[in-house]
């Protein structure tokens, strides 16, 4: 059964950088695309990032410009660079591919001064 585990996060200032790591146990080629995700504090967990088989990314509109979303097959990673990090990007980020599988723990991201 294929899982999937994610690391990378912490707390960094407004402004900072961090990149998060999921690790895909499995075939990573079953899924037709892979995302993250993010859920904060009272909201619903929404998709940030998601990277498709061939390549083909998308972004939620916040995240534009900041966020990259890449893939390496060789490895079975899928990662998120996220630059000028800001408070509302606080969040426990999962990722989950398509068709999914059961979600991960998470990792947490704090941004706070």
């Amino acid at each position: 059964q294929v899982r999937v585990l994610e690391s990378g996060g912490g707390l960094v200032q407004p402004g900072g950088s961090l990149r998060l790591s999921c690790a895909v146990f499995g075939n990573i080629f079953r899924f037709n695309s892979i995302s993250w995700h993010r859920q904060a504090p009272g909201k619903q967990r929404e998709e940030v990032a998601a990277v498709t088989r061939t390549g083909s990314t998308r972004y939620v509109k916040s995240v534009e410009g900041r966020f990259t979303i890449s893939r390496d097959n060789a490895k079975g990673t899928v990662n998120l660079q996220m630059n000028n990090l800001q408070p509302e990007d606080t969040a426990v980020y999962y990722c989950n591919g398509d068709p999914g599988v059961d979600w991960g723990q998470g990792t947490q991201v704090t941004v706070s001064s």
